[in-house]
């Protein structure tokens, strides 16, 4: 076998390959182009007769460098920037840093660490698919939630009335509707109930219209501090702006959502996830985007929670025992996991029955969902590696022995 560490930049990579005992038998930098893949494969090509015996360090597990070695049938690990840098800190003392040295340490850890370390999956092309929406979705609803935020605080500045009529809903139809046409507080005031009815039901709004109108115009024109006349215009140009970027994000997120939906329901595990609780169409995308397809990636549900960073770590020395939760971690997953914590509430009563006993216990909410998600992820490998749909009497049946 051999050993290669590859130091990935944005226009070129380090490669060092070593041999069992640790020697080194090259080093070279590559162009980030088809022919510096095609100069790596020719490099290792020197030194293994098979691709197996090709075993690769690398700081991501994902991009088209990644893709190529993965289809060329190396053993690629993906290892953390962070357990790198403390390798590399047992071996330099003096602090000295450079590309080729880090391509080193990443080949001499996959030679001596490998076993501690989590080999990259072979994720199907149509998990990778539903990965890049999933993840352009997520971050499209970070985006607008940022626009919301900036909107909200200057509204705050100069048109509460606004934030009266439409609360924390500032990404809602009828909120971009409504301020688009009256951005200052005096068009505001000035707006018609037609004028609101007319915005709101082109904005898609088909019910309650007369309603929802009479309630946004009595906000609007309620008595509230005001900015001078040319602050108040600034003002106004600002959330135009604001609010043409929610109406955009809100319009793309829709099509991501066609999109995704689409590809999810086309892969396999589709139906076995939709099945769990609290886990619909997009929650579902994400969560199988995350975690992957590739069935070896895992080796029990311990590896996919520790994965996942809803099991806890454990410190102890002597007489000191201490149990934290893990924050190095996929935010992504994690954000998805306690969204599908929360969800399966209302919507398993096992679920429902374990979250009451840990606030009996005086977990407190974070706690109680963060460990919820926990017991989920373990039932999600379950269904997956029996391919099986969930049963709530059997994810449960457990817990319900141990009452009766």
């Amino acid at each position: 076998m051999i050993f290669v560490g590859v130091d990935w930049a944005e226009a070129h990579h380090d490669i060092c390959v070593l041999d069992e005992a640790g020697g080194v038998l090259a080093r070279k930098r590559i162009p980030d182009t088809l022919l510096g893949v095609r100069a790596l494969h020719e490099l290792l090509g020197e030194h293994a007769d098979e691709p197996e015996e090709v075993l690769v360090g690398i700081e991501k597990d994902r991009g088209l460098l990644v893709a190529a070695m993965l289809g060329a049938r190396y053993r690629v690990y993906a290892i953390n920037p962070m357990s790198a840098a403390r390798y590399r800190e047992r071996h330099v003392t003096s602090g000295s840093k450079s590309d080729p040295g880090d391509a080193k340490v990443l080949a001499d850890l996959v030679r001596t660490d490998r076993h501690n370390h989590r080999e990259a999956a072979g994720d199907s092309e149509g998990a990778e698919a539903i990965k890049v929406l999933a993840r352009a979705h997520q971050s499209a609803i970070w985006a607008r939630q940022r626009e919301a935020n900036a909107l909200r605080n200057a509204l705050k500045d100069y048109y509460p009335g606004a934030l009266v009529a439409f609360g924390t809903d500032l990404d809602d139809r009828d909120a971009v509707a409504i301020l688009e046409i009256a951005p200052t507080p005096p068009l505001g005031r000035q707006l018609s109930k037609a004028k609101m009815i007319a915005a709101m039901r082109r904005a898609g709004r088909q019910r309650n219209l007369e309603r929802r109108a009479v309630e946004i115009q009595a906000a609007l024109r309620e008595e509230q501090l005001a900015q001078g006349p040319v602050v108040e215009a600034a003002y106004g140009v600002t959330t135009s702006t604001h609010v043409a970027m929610i109406r955009a994000y809100n319009a793309q997120i829709e099509s991501l959502e066609e999109a995704l939906t689409k590809d999810f329901e086309r892969h396999p595990d589709a139906g076995i996830i939709h099945s769990l609780p609290g886990l619909g169409m997009m929650l579902g995308a994400r969560v199988l985007a995350e975690f992957g397809d590739d069935p070896k990636r895992y080796y029990n549900a311990k590896s996919r929670r520790n994965y996942a960073g809803t099991s806890p770590i454990t410190r102890a020395s002597g007489k000191s025992h201490i149990v934290l939760a893990r924050h190095m971690r996929n935010r992504r997953l994690a954000d998805a996991l306690d969204l599908w914590a929360f969800c399966s509430l209302t919507h398993s009563p096992g679920a429902r029955a374990y979250y009451d006993e840990l606030r009996g216990r005086d977990k407190t909410h974070r706690q109680a969902i963060r460990q919820l998600a926990n017991r989920w992820v373990g039932i999600l490998h379950a269904c997956l590696e029996q391919r099986v749909d969930y049963d709530e009497t059997i994810a449960w049946k457990h817990r319900l022995d141990a009452a009766a």
